[in-house]
């Protein structure tokens, strides 16, 4: 008597099951979106942040805007814009307008080498451009303003005393990346601009909303392109894709493995750097960013097939981009978010039936 009624609640049970449980993922799941969404939202009162927009499998899972702003207008991305450097050299190597990292750099300057001979700079590689290791005295940061009202960018950038062996010490400077896009200027015979529209923006459908050219008509190589947060999320989705877009391979996989290593480290951080990527562990979570003054991030969390695009605005001291305003939003992210993230990935699988 007892083991029969024991087996007619069992049979009961498994009848609901199913049905139980696609009733607590979805419960879970909305729960998880709102979560997310109040994360974003507290994300965007983080320094001067403008906007933050998570994708998740392709989907936007969560988004949040200041006044003004919104998911398709243009916003100057600062140094962010070097990740982006980064892709279009991947590109030219395939291409074969570039022959590969150690290319030297002299060839591409015949004009100014041969006024100033200097065959330790001659020597200097794109690969030790890309790694910020060219040895270079830095452009950027007390030497920034004297350097962007020069007559050439390029001369001002080759004039720098070598303080480094290049190819060894990390020296963070924005005239690296300069000379990448005079680089590419000159081995491909378009601007950089057009060869990105060409081979990166126009397969991806992204419109640059403004990009800063030198007094000698270079675009800046690294700095003050003007992008959308939808456009940065597709960036993210390129590199969490290996360099697939849709059905195109625009970036070789080969090349993104190869940007995303860790070659150095900055002395004022705690990040690794690649070809003009960064690296970080947080909380667990191995993430890489493309990173600009202000706030302005291209975020990729692999284990959490995750995008992030955040932007804010840069001319406000003290915001995202201090160290202390840094470190909030990262831990937000790495505590709070990137758990909701996984639980959610974990709540799709189940739902799947796998």
């Amino acid at each position: 008597m007892y083991s029969s009624v024991v087996k007619r609640r069992m049979t009961g049970l498994r009848r609901i099951l199913p049905g139980l449980l696609v009733v607590l993922c979805a419960a879970s799941g909305f729960a998880s979106a709102q979560s997310l969404d109040a994360l974003a939202e507290e994300a965007l009162s983080l320094g001067d942040t403008t906007s933050v927009m998570v994708q998740q499998t392709g989907e936007v899972v969560a988004e949040a805007y200041a006044v003004r702003m919104h998911a398709d207008r243009a916003t100057n991305i600062k140094s962010a814009s070097k990740g982006i450097m980064g892709l279009l050299v991947g590109i030219a190597i395939r291409e074969g307008y570039l022959d590969g990292v150690e290319q030297p750099i002299g060839p591409f300057f015949p004009a100014y080498f041969v006024k100033n001979p200097e065959p330790a700079k001659e020597a200097i590689t794109i690969g030790d451009l890309l790694s910020m290791r060219s040895g270079l005295e830095s452009t950027s940061r007390r030497n920034y303003g004297a350097w962007v009202v020069s007559d050439s960018w390029v001369d001002y950038a080759l004039r720098q005393p070598l303080v480094a062996t290049p190819g060894e010490q990390r020296i963070y400077s924005t005239g690296n990346t300069h000379l990448l896009s005079a680089i590419l200027t000159e081995a491909t015979g378009m601007s950089v601009k057009a060869f990105a529209e060409r081979y990166l923006f126009g397969p991806m459908d992204i419109d640059i909303g403004g990009w800063d050219r030198d007094p000698e008509g270079y675009y800046f190589g690294g700095n003050n392109m003007a992008l959308s947060p939808r456009s940065l999320l597709k960036l993210g989705e390129l590199v969490l894709d290996q360099g697939r877009y849709g059905e195109a391979q625009l970036v070789p996989a080969a090349w993104i493995e190869t940007s995303l290593g860790r070659y150095t480290r900055s002395r004022y951080n705690p990040y690794s750097y690649g070809y003009l990527w960064w690296q970080h562990q947080l909380n667990g979570y191995d993430i890489q960013f493309a990173w600009g003054n202000g706030g302005q991030y291209i975020m990729v969390i692999p284990a959490l097939e995750s995008v992030l695009a955040i932007t804010a605005s840069s001319d406000v001291p003290g915001g995202a981009t201090s160290r202390g305003g840094r470190q909030q939003l990262f831990q937000l992210l790495g505590e709070r978010l990137f758990p909701l993230l996984e639980r959610r990935l974990n709540d799709n699988v189940v739902g799947s039936g796998y």
